[in-house]
């Protein structure tokens, strides 16, 4: 094929958000020879470190998204804050994907609830409440304390969610000034995730369901495939993803996390319209990544494969600890000479306590290897193994 034009190689794609997830997107971009133009909202964050076309400004003001979008052909995003009005502004120019009639289920948790619940998609009994009373009533009628209280809007890695055994544990919920969702709380074995990916044109990628655990509301680990998930709950978990993404016109990544309760059901727990951290083991675990075809799905590209490279793969992020000192470069010559096999990604952040800094990938044929091998590299990262531990 000769190239005749003396115009882009390749169409731009206009990223909202630099952080890391932005940032994991340049790699399989670079690859594939497709531009992205990012808006980060600070100097120097995480993805503005690797795109050079980057501006730095608010992504609530239109006229700096109209700008930043300005002649490219598409526009997706980092993180799912972006006003839903700005978006059905910008559809006007470009393609936007995920649109906001979908991706108002992300920003909005009693949006997505009412729509769930319409799809008929098993979901925990929820309410919206706009007072103690309202929550007391609800928690009467799901089956009694204790309940879950969310904010419906603004929520993420365990912020905007209260754990309560009663009224008297109610008032900080509603002193935060947002609307409330109740939901009960469910007796769950663990937490899966099912991630997805959906053209426009309608086709889906579907990676393994896996299992992942939190900490302090932070996903810690991951494990791909869930050990132990009988066959047809696994498949019931991805057909629930599927539907959700044609049901509701998803372009890009879904993750869908769910609740595998004690008595052997699925229940959605949340939704995200972007890579997630539950699909950060593609990068290394799967024939095709979740940032790769996250972009080939907006640009409305033939998906890649989601197969398992190997029988397992596990992920454990790097959580930043109190007592860690020195740069995180330092952690290098003992993680790679220990583990030649060992995948590090590292986000280009500073160290504070809680904060995500980067993750480990580690894949084989033996679960209880992968798993020692990704949390001792974690850890040692992080700064909580000592010289003993080597």
């Amino acid at each position: 094929m000769t190239q005749t034009s003396s115009g882009p190689l390749a169409p731009t794609v206009a990223v909202i958000g630099g952080g890391q997830l932005a940032r994991m997107m340049a790699e399989p971009a670079a690859a594939l020879g497709i531009p992205i133009r990012l808006l980060a909202e600070a100097p120097g964050v995480s993805a503005a470190q690797v795109l050079p076309d980057h501006t730095v400004g608010d992504y609530t003001d239109l006229a700096t998204l109209r700008a930043v979008t300005e002649g490219c052909e598409v526009v997706t995003f980092d993180h799912e804050h972006v006003p839903t009005d700005h978006l059905h502004a910008l559809e006007y120019s470009l393609a936007v994907r995920p649109g906001p009639e979908a991706l108002v289920h992300a920003q909005d948790k009693g949006v997505m609830r009412r729509r769930l619940a319409e799809l008929d998609i098993p979901c925990p009994r929820n309410a919206l409440v706009s007072s103690v009373e309202d929550v007391a009533a609800f928690a009467n009628s799901s089956g009694g304390w204790p309940c879950v209280l969310k904010t419906t809007r603004g929520g993420y890695d365990g912020k905007g969610v209260w754990f309560v055994d009663g009224p008297d544990d109610c008032a900080a919920a509603f002193e935060s000034g947002r609307e409330i969702l109740a939901e009960e709380r469910v007796d769950f074995r663990r937490e899966l995730s099912a991630l997805v990916a959906r053209s426009p044109s309608g086709q889906v990628a579907v990676w393994p369901i896996v299992a992942s655990t939190q900490r302090n509301g932070i996903c810690h680990e991951v494990i791909a495939p869930a050990p132990d998930l009988a066959p047809a709950l696994a498949a019931e978990a991805a057909q629930i993803a599927m539907k959700i993404a044609g049901e509701l016109g998803v372009t890009g990544v879904l993750a869908v996390e769910l609740f595998e309760t004690v008595d052997g059901r699925v229940l959605v727990n949340e939704l995200a319209m972007r890579p997630h951290n539950t699909g950060h083991w593609t990068q290394d675990g799967s024939v095709t990544s979740q940032f790769e075809n996250h972009l080939r799905a907006v640009l409305d590209l033939p998906l890649g494969a989601p197969d398992p490279r190997a029988r397992w793969t596990v992920m454990v992020n790097i959580l930043g600890g109190a007592e860690h000192t020195g740069r995180l470069y330092d952690g290098y010559p003992h993680a790679m000479a220990r583990d030649p096999r060992l995948r590090v990604h590292l986000y280009g952040k500073e160290m504070r306590p809680g904060r995500k800094v980067g993750h480990v990938n580690a894949y084989g044929d033996d679960l209880e290897d992968c798993l020692e091998r990704a949390r001792h590299a974690a850890a040692w990262f992080a700064g909580d193994l000592g010289e003993e531990s080597e």
